[in-house]
């Protein structure tokens, strides 16, 4: 039996696969190694394993935000391997497992616009081209964190209209005050800024809004998609690329770019891809 793991910033999916099968599925908090520590990812990913499976799951394919440098997939490795004793345990980073879901093996751009925001140009085996993504602190075009930390911004420094500012504290129960301990004193500021991206999106008809959306897409695709020089097709995975499809759309025909699939979760394809 197979172990299928995709892991956000802000959630993880985990699909126990036999035969292309899934006999059992589970729902965990994001799992990120820059923010968390070994004890941490033990006990978020064996709070939802059954017990029956953990000597019975004989391979574990876990794709991970953060994941991309040895040290930290090593942080993923060994709470994986004390759950799961007797698997085959692979890591790897979550763009990886956005491009094999988006592609299989045929070449294409995979991107990635959910809490956090990355791309590649994917060959059909591996990655061979990344604009780093930097964080929602120095990059993140695009994402749920960069969407909400734009909103927030305007909102504090007064720059957003009045009706929308009287609107956002009334809808999101908050204050000037909790917001800024939010994200300057307790842990996964990312999380709690994406959390108003549906916020936006509840209000992304509203002129305000479009034109915040359409700016941090269009910063995505000329900070990152215009560095690739292909023409090769491009698609998106993410609860933001997912949501906001049509404005995505919008802006990728700006550039006369054309975005040939959009998927909120790598799950099913990465299914697809091991089975």
């Amino acid at each position: 039996m197979k172990l299928i793991i995709d892991s956000g910033s802000t959630k993880s999916d985990l699909k126990w696969v036999k035969n292309a099968n899934v006999v059992f599925e589970a729902n965990a908090a994001g799992i990120n190694p820059f923010y968390q520590d070994e004890k941490c990812i033990y006990q978020t990913l064996h709070q939802v394993t059954p017990k029956e499976f953990e000597d019975s799951t004989e391979s574990v394919f876990f794709y991970g935000a953060g994941c991309s440098f040895k040290e930290k997939c090593d942080m993923v490795h060994r709470p994986l391997s004390q759950i799961f004793p007797n698997a085959k345990i692979e890591i790897h980073n979550d763009l990886l497992g956005a491009a094999r879901a988006l592609f299989q093996h045929e070449q294409g751009i995979a991107c990635i616009l959910g809490t956090g925001a990355n791309s590649c140009i994917y060959n059909g085996e591996a990655i061979v081209q990344n604009v780093p993504p930097l964080g929602f602190i120095l990059g993140d075009e695009g994402s749920g964190a960069v969407l909400g930390k734009l909103l927030v911004s305007d909102i504090l420094k007064g720059i957003a209209p009045q009706h929308i500012q009287k609107q956002f504290y009334e809808e999101t129960d908050t204050n000037a005050a909790s917001i800024m301990e939010n994200i300057y004193k307790k842990p996964f500021p990312n999380r709690y800024l994406a959390q108003f991206s549906r916020h936006i999106y509840l209000h992304k008809d509203d002129p305000f809004f479009r034109n915040l959306i359409l700016t941090a897409f269009d910063r995505f695709f000329e900070r990152n998609i215009q560095q690739y020089e292909t023409t090769l097709p491009i698609g998106f995975i993410g609860s933001i690329a997912h949501y906001f499809r049509e404005e995505l759309s919008f802006v990728a025909s700006t550039y006369h770019k054309e975005i040939t699939k959009i998927e909120q979760s790598p799950i099913s394809g990465l299914i697809q891809f091991h089975a």
